[in-house]
């Protein structure tokens, strides 16, 4: 014998499924150009020199621990990109109606969309902000053999192709597996979503020691 779990009260969505992961997709996309729009708001610049050596070489140096500012502004984009996915992993969890292997992936793809948004939007501001370096346009002469710069911070923790993977995919992984983890402590097989599916538990054995009497002995009594 067997018994029902809960019974699955979410209503029929209003909106088709493809459009619920447009919705995320879409949200998260903008939801990472605004938190690029707080990075370059936020993040510190980089402070140098560009020198005129005796021999007439320019060469670039960062002044004290500036150089520690590229570790630290990426750093800091990362960790905002991770408090997004975590906090719309469980905000798309929220849409039960729409629960799911379609919305995880949208919530997937939407945060590595919003890593590079936020990527995008905050290099461009930050270097509107402070500018580019040049340093073979630094004005430098005999006379004058220091000039201070000021460079943007990076949104990134290095140029190569793989880095730079690793810091869009990031994000979403850490969105995928929060999502994953509420969904593996979900009893039911349709995670309480839509359609709803009966599930079935089976009935605990029944115990030896609190059966009744057997016939005989009630026969006897």
């Amino acid at each position: 014998m067997s018994s029902s779990a809960s019974t699955n009260d979410v209503g029929a969505p209003r909106i088709s499924r493809g459009r619920a992961a447009f919705i995320v997709v879409a949200g998260l996309t903008v939801a990472g150009a605004l938190l690029g729009v707080l990075w370059a708001w936020l993040a510190p610049p980089v402070h140098g020199v560009v020198a005129l050596t005796r021999s007439g070489d320019r060469v670039h140096a960062y002044l004290g621990g500036e150089a520690d500012h590229f570790f630290t502004s990426a750093f800091m984009l990362v960790g905002l990109l991770v408090v997004l996915a975590v906090v719309a992993a469980v905000a798309v969890w929220q849409w039960s109606a729409h629960r799911g292997p379609v919305l995880a992936a949208a919530l997937t793809a939407g945060c590595a969309l919003a890593t590079a948004a936020a990527a995008g939007v905050g290099a461009v501001l930050a270097h509107w902000r402070f500018g580019s370096l040049d340093i073979a346009g630094a004005p430098v002469t005999p006379e004058h053999r220091v000039y201070y710069v000021v460079e943007a911070a990076s949104v990134f923790f290095g140029h190569s192709s793989l880095q730079i993977a690793g810091t869009l995919l990031f994000p979403a992984a850490m969105a995928a597996m929060v999502y994953a983890l509420i969904a593996v402590s979900t009893v039911r097989d349709d995670l309480g979503g839509w359609p709803p599916q009966e599930t079935w538990l089976p009935t605990p054995p029944l115990r030896a020691d609190v059966a009744g009497p057997s016939g005989p002995e009630r026969l006897s009594q």
